[in-house]
């Protein structure tokens, strides 16, 4: 394959998240572009082509009992002569570390804002982790369909939130009962949107007048509202500025749209931007330089881990994103931590829970491959050369209990399922150093019921939560092995040792933690542990 033709691919891919604050549409968002993508031909539904059965977007069955999303979701699809690759992120703060490492695979997001409730908490905290790297966001106001806020005041509570200079693409044309439809400003359209009777799913009339001072505007939604959305878009125009790309890829601006993912209307409006604008795949750093998506040789790191995507089969998948070079069948790939080459035949793509064997990928693409346990989140695969990408951080739990079985002759298969669900970061493990607890951390609290019932549909196996007096846990890190070793012997029963062998200390007190690092100052207690 060419450089040429490798270009040429590069250009058509569009990979991008959407984020939100819970109950702001994500989901119902995320089902109607892939009805755009004709993925799925019924909202609620993606259809896998081998069972020929309809699962939702939110695969996993806990997500479907609790209706809300618990991993994220990766959904490859065409439109428009694109390749869209498209990952749905946990809406809820208990599984920020999934969406955190998600954000590292992507190239731009889509973020969603309830009408009526405009800028929410876990918004802040994404918009806050895209500004680090300037991610470029593209904003979508949903629920338009309901009573919501004055359009300009969610503008301005974007812009003094989040910080971020908004740029609206469309208007919307009131909201509620009395919304009537969506102006473009970019093309000077309006779409005028009429329910039928019954309020069906795509059951209403759309009819698009060429431009604002149509004739019949007034006739369509009304002389009050034909003035006001006039004086709207002017006072638009005076105040906002036109929409600049090269701001847009440096993060500086968001480009703002209306609509409503329920009644799928304005989505259309959005979609057409992204692959329009929305970057295509970009440089990532390394340790030792920037990598190119250009470049002929195969980079690529790992961002994910999926145990038991296949029930039957009890398989975990590494989700790897493409940052150069091309993957094909047989391609020999080193994984760089592990210094270990594997030959790779049956890659796969994903469209949420359904699956793949793929034929080849570019730069922007995520793929999947069969992992016996080896590989873990951060690894980076290369054609031979020794680079790493950025290290994936892994962050202190907040939250810990002890795991104990409810029947006792179970403990390989408790060993093992903890260990595959800590492989995809959905759990940390910690073993103290002077009993045989296995002490549980994670984030927040609705994990470890997550966790419970996946114990139990995915391995069979039934086990409860006691409480234990842990206040935090640090990693320790020291470059003096004789002081590490005095620390050890003095410590030993607030010590313990993490999944992948790393030393902690089990604090029992937030006092007795800040004395510990008092009278060690030559240790370090880290709350983060790169991958």
């Amino acid at each position: 394959m060419s450089i040429k033709n490798n270009f040429i691919e590069i250009q058509k891919r569009r990979t991008f998240a959407i984020i939100a604050h819970p109950d702001s549409g994500k989901t119902t968002l995320t089902e109607k572009i892939l009805f755009l993508g004709k993925v799925i031909h019924e909202t609620g539904t993606i259809q896998s082509k081998k069972s020929k059965k309809y699962v939702k977007s939110d695969w996993m069955k806990i997500e479907k009992e609790r209706g809300i999303s618990i991993t994220s979701s990766v959904m490859q699809f065409t439109y428009c002569n694109c390749l869209i690759n498209l990952l749905d992120t946990p809406g809820h703060e208990d599984f920020s570390e999934d969406t955190y490492r998600i954000l590292t695979a992507v190239d731009f997001c889509l973020m969603v804002i309830d009408s009526a409730k405009g800028v929410e908490i876990r918004t802040k905290k994404l918009m806050h982790v895209l500004s680090l790297n300037n991610t470029p966001t593209v904003t979508f106001i949903n629920k338009l369909d309901r009573d919501s806020k004055d359009p300009i005041k969610i503008l301005d509570e974007i812009e003094s939130e989040l910080k971020i200079k908004c740029i609206p693409i469309t208007w919307p044309i009131g909201c509620g009962s009395s919304f009537k439809g969506i102006y473009n400003f970019y093309n000077s359209m309006v779409d005028v949107y009429k329910f039928k009777q019954n309020n069906n799913f795509n059951d209403y009339n759309i009819t698009t007048l060429s431009d604002l001072y149509n004739k019949s505007l007034e006739m369509h939604i009304g002389l009050d509202f034909a003035k006001k959305l006039r004086e709207d878009v002017e006072l638009i125009n005076t105040c906002y500025s036109q929409f600049n790309n090269s701001c847009f890829v440096d993060g500086k601006i968001t480009p703002v749209f209306f609509g409503s993912a329920l009644r799928s209307f304005g989505i259309n409006h959005m979609f057409n931007f992204l692959v329009r604008w929305g970057p295509c795949p970009k440089f990532k750093h390394s340790n030792t330089r920037v990598i190119y998506p250009e470049e002929n040789l195969f980079t690529g790191f790992v961002f994910k881990i999926q145990a038991n995507m296949d029930l039957k089969h009890r398989d975990r998948i590494a989700f790897i994103r493409i940052v150069s070079g091309r993957y094909y069948k047989g391609i020999k790939l080193q994984n760089v931590r592990l210094r270990k080459t594997f030959i790779l035949n049956n890659a796969i793509r994903f469209l949420a829970g359904d699956r793949n064997i793929i034929e080849e990928a570019y730069p922007g693409d995520i793929i999947g491959i069969y992992n016996h346990g080896s590989i873990v989140i951060g690894d980076t695969f290369t054609e031979g050369e020794l680079i790493n990408f950025l290290e994936l951080p892994r962050f202190s739990p907040e939250i810990f209990r002890i795991i104990y079985l409810k029947n006792p002759l179970k403990k390989k298969q408790l060993f093992k399922g903890l260990l595959q669900l800590s492989e995809e970061g959905a759990v940390q493990i910690f073993y103290p150093l002077i009993n045989n607890d296995l002490v549980l951390g994670v984030l927040g609290i609705l994990q470890l019921d997550v966790i419970l019932e996946r114990l139990k549909l995915e391995y069979q196996i039934e086990a409860c939560y006691k409480n234990v007096s842990i206040a935090a846990i640090r990693w320790i890190f020291c470059n003096d092995l004789i002081q590490l070793d005095q620390f050890k012997l003095q410590n030993k029963e607030y010590l313990a040792i993490d999944s992948s062998g790393y030393l902690t200390y089990i604090a029992p007190s937030l006092f007795n933690l800040n004395l510990i690092i008092s009278n060690y100052p030559q240790i370090k207690f880290s709350e983060i542990r790169q991958n």
